[in-house]
């Protein structure tokens, strides 16, 4: 069973019709023993880091998705969920994060693009093997929506990146089963879906 977890800082909705559409059955918990029996896990998140954080320590399950990683049960992060995957975050003062993959969350650079980043960008793949296998193409464009970035300590823990103001913030990033999307794969049509479905075909 795929869990999305519910922590009250999610877009539930949109990720349960992703699954829906993708035939894939799931449920949508906050119940610790639910993460703890998951065959996969997706963490949303909306908002800032510090508060989304403080709500999962408040339903108790900061421990429980620690361990699930530490299980290898694959867990897919989204949006701001990816960036609770890290150390820490600068936003709104310092924040620990859930430590997944290593790195830190700071604000986006400035420049000629306005923060937030929000808007269809197209992905720098850093290797061929994710598009080739989630039959996408470098062409395909996904749904930012950010005005922070994942800063992470190990570049080869980026499978994906994009470019802003310069820069390139990691959009996609890996480490064993552990996966976290910047962008919003399920509001990002038929390439979103192909990389959630990417996501749960390393569940067999």
């Amino acid at each position: 069973m795929i869990v999305i977890v519910d922590y009250g800082r999610g877009n539930l909705f949109s990720i349960s019709q992703a699954l829906h559409v993708l035939g894939v059955e799931h449920s949508i918990s906050a119940d610790p023993a639910d993460i703890a029996k998951a065959n996969g896990i997706v963490l949303p998140g909306v908002g800032a880091f510090g508060d989304a954080m403080a709500a999962l320590d408040r339903a108790q399950l900061v421990t429980p998705l620690r361990d699930a990683a530490s299980s290898g049960t694959p867990m897919l992060g989204i949006c701001l969920g990816m960036q609770l995957l890290a150390n820490e975050s600068s936003e709104f003062g310092e924040h620990r994060g859930l430590g997944l993959i290593p790195g830190t969350v700071h604000r986006l650079p400035t420049g000629h693009m306005r923060i937030p980043n929000v808007g269809w960008r197209a992905l720098q793949w850093v290797t061929t093997e994710i598009p080739e296998a989630a039959g996408t193409s470098p062409d395909d464009m996904v749904y930012f929506v950010h005005s922070y970035g994942f800063n992470v300590e190990n570049p080869d823990d980026v499978v994906a990146s994009t470019h802003f103001n310069c820069a390139g913030p990691a959009a996609i990033v890996k480490r064993g089963a552990v996966v976290g999307m910047q962008f919003h794969p399920e509001k990002s049509a038929g390439t979103g879906l192909a990389l959630i479905k990417w996501f749960l075909n390393g569940l067999h």
